[in-house]
């Protein structure tokens, strides 16, 4: 089956990024199956034309293609083999295509589950943040049968403006994972950077602009450092919680692979203490308010790690 506009498309999970997702598909006209725990969260899709499903296994009956994009392996768990789950009335043939961030394990735990019903999974997380998936300019890294990720890329064109893959089930999670090593430690090395910009009496809300197209330069430096300048945190684009979760995947998949990732495990600590504050659901600029208070025991560098 090659995908169309006249496929059916299942989505589960209307959060930040499924909200834009789905309305840009929409955009398109595309017949659009929704179901979301919190039902009202679908309101804004079911008046733009798509179809609320009472279930999982209500959307999994009647797409062909079902994306998935929630919040963590219980939830990804939950909706495929619980209670009305999407394995309990698939029928053979349908593609699975999870944007979740999960973890490689139970993403091939799936895969071996889906395939042994002749359902078929691909692990396609995603990287952009709200605004990418507002203005379709999403990476997506994918793992499982390349043939039919070539099937299922012109509805997810929608919104992505790359599509890589990975190689065999879990590789999109696992890039996935390196993705989020890279964010984590340079979103707060931003914060750190905002920090000392301001109390060396430099006007931080400069440093965008200033180091565009420098070496410095990256994405989240230009959508982080005005907002931890200003100190705004709203809309939340990405959550505290999020970051922390795929750290954890992340330094466990290190573990298992006896490898050991110093930066990343001190990333992870500095974000459970932000949480830890009350800032778990807040924005990742946020954690520039780790700088505008005493770092706490243990947090702060000692003279001698800076010699």
């Amino acid at each position: 089956m090659a995908a169309n506009e006249n496929t059916p498309i299942g989505f589960i999970g209307i959060g930040l990024m499924g909200l834009p997702l789905c309305k840009r598909l929409l955009a398109q006209s595309l017949p659009l199956i929704v179901w979301n725990r919190n039902r009202e969260k679908t309101l804004p899709l079911t008046a733009r034309g798509a179809i609320s499903a009472s279930s999982p296994a209500d959307v999994a009956s009647k797409a062909k293609v079902l994306m998935l994009c929630v919040t963590d392996d219980a939830a990804v768990e939950q909706i495929c083999l619980g209670e009305n789950g999407i394995f309990s009335a698939a029928a053979q043939g349908l593609i699975i295509v999870d944007h979740s961030s999960i973890s490689p394990k139970l993403t091939r735990r799936l895969n071996a589950m889906a395939n042994a019903l002749g359902i078929t999974w691909i692990d396609a997380p995603v990287s952009g943040g709200v605004s990418g998936a507002e203005a379709g300019q999403l990476v997506i890294m994918a793992g499982g049968d390349r043939l039919v990720l070539d099937r299922v890329s012109p509805i997810l064109r929608h919104y992505a403006k790359r599509i890589t893959h990975m190689g065999a089930s879990g590789g999109g999670q696992v890039s996935k994972l390196c993705n989020q090593l890279v964010v984590a430690a340079n979103s707060l090395l931003i914060a750190e950077t905002v920090a000392l910009a301001e109390h060396a009496g430099v006007d931080a809300s400069q440093l965008a602009p200033a180091l565009a197209g420098g070496f410095a330069d990256s994405l989240p430096f230009q959508l982080l450092v005005p907002r931890m300048a200003a100190r705004t945190f709203d809309p939340v684009q990405w959550r505290v919680a999020t970051l922390i979760k795929d750290l954890q995947n992340a330094t466990q998949l290190a573990q298992s692979n006896e490898l050991y990732t110093p930066v990343a495990l001190a990333a992870l600590k500095q974000l459970q203490h932000h949480a830890q504050q009350g800032h778990d659901n807040s924005d990742l600029s946020s954690i520039i308010l780790l700088h505008d208070t005493s770092p706490p025991e243990g947090l702060a560098a000692k003279d001698e790690d800076a010699t």
